[in-house]
């Protein structure tokens, strides 16, 4: 019989109207402004979170095995410092995902029989729901509490829940699917849910070889194509609209002074879309602006810390030091 403990997932905090609102409202917005963009928050359906699942497999994409190997590889170290900072906390995943690298840090802590309880956060119940399944098997013991839901609005959630000091996850270069003014507005907003001494462990993609980096997102097998494609299937789906995924193409394009390497889709063909009741004229070759997968030196990541009210105390970098986890304490 398992062993695991496992505390029921939270409920949905928006009714499912009302999230089909937000993302119809979100999309009209982002495809009648000037440029034209969507939010990559809503990649993640089903079938975006097994796309994405998918790229990570992908050669090119170093991103998941430097961070894997990260905590992997320095898995005490870690734990040896949450340790000597807290006898008991909850452990905050944002953007959970199917949780493959802290679950070498879950396994150590629980190994050691560190008092903490894990609590995922993820737009995507479809992920809190495979966690769910998944996790209690093989992490025996494991105290859980899922949360679905906007990350900020789940960390409130989670300050409700326990008193308890807590470390935050914020892994895979999340960070950097902002613009450089959004994740410093980000990080301080992050402060302000979190209370003195408590860690945030955050992952930095790092500048390095311009090729190495446009290679990871424009795939050979043309996933991260699928993926981006797969976000207008979804509003096809879910908002009755009407795009040919055929008269649309992936590019992808990285700038090495800034540090930004971004997706967009472009319209092959002058074309008329049709979302619910709006029509969305394109032109030619005009471009929708998907995402941005932004990449840090060293230094710019010990300022945004500073910045944000938190005292960046270790770096965990992987053998290349392509990638950092920073452990970051709020002060």
């Amino acid at each position: 019989m398992n062993t695991a403990t496992l505390i029921k997932i939270a409920p949905d905090h928006l009714s499912e109207k009302k999230q089909n609102d937000t993302f119809y409202a979100d999309v009209l917005a982002g495809l009648t402004a000037n440029p034209r963009k969507l939010q990559s928050k809503y990649f993640y359906d089903a079938a975006g979170d097994k796309l994405f699942q998918e790229i990570m497999n992908c050669p090119e994409y170093y991103l998941t095995n430097c961070e894997l190997e990260i905590f992997s590889e320095q898995t005490s170290q870690l734990v040896q410092t949450l340790i000597n900072n807290f006898k008991a906390f909850d452990l905050i995943e944002l953007g959970a995902g199917d949780a493959t690298k802290s679950s070498f840090l879950l396994q150590e802590l629980l190994q050691q029989k560190v008092d903490f309880t894990y609590l995922p956060i993820d737009i995507s119940s479809n992920v809190i729901h495979q966690l769910q399944q998944n996790l209690p098997a093989k992490l025996p013991g494991l105290q859980m509490h899922g949360l679905n839901g906007d990350y900020f609005d789940m960390l409130k959630e989670a300050r409700q829940l326990s008193s308890r000091p807590k470390v935050v996850l914020f892994m895979g270069s999340n960070i950097g699917n902002m613009p450089v003014k959004e994740a410093f507005s980000f990080c301080k907003a992050l402060r302000q849910q979190l209370s003195t001494d408590d860690l945030v462990i955050i992952g930095f993609d790092l500048k390095k070889n311009p090729k190495t980096i446009l290679a990871a997102y424009n795939d050979q097998q043309g996933v991260t194509r699928n993926f981006n494609l797969n976000l207008l299937t979804r509003i096809n789906r879910e908002l009755q609209a009407n795009f040919n995924l055929n008269q649309f193409d992936h590019y992808p394009v990285y700038d090495p002074q800034s540090g930004a390497c971004k997706s967009f889709l472009v319209s092959l063909i002058k074309q008329k879309v049709t979302i619910g009741t709006k029509i969305i004229q394109f032109e030619e070759n005009e471009l929708i602006d998907m995402e941005v997968s932004q990449k840090y030196a060293l230094p710019e990541t010990d300022e945004m810390a500073l910045e944000a009210g938190f005292e960046p105390v270790q770096h965990l970098f992987d053998s290349k030091k392509w990638f950092v986890d920073a452990i970051w304490k709020c002060v």
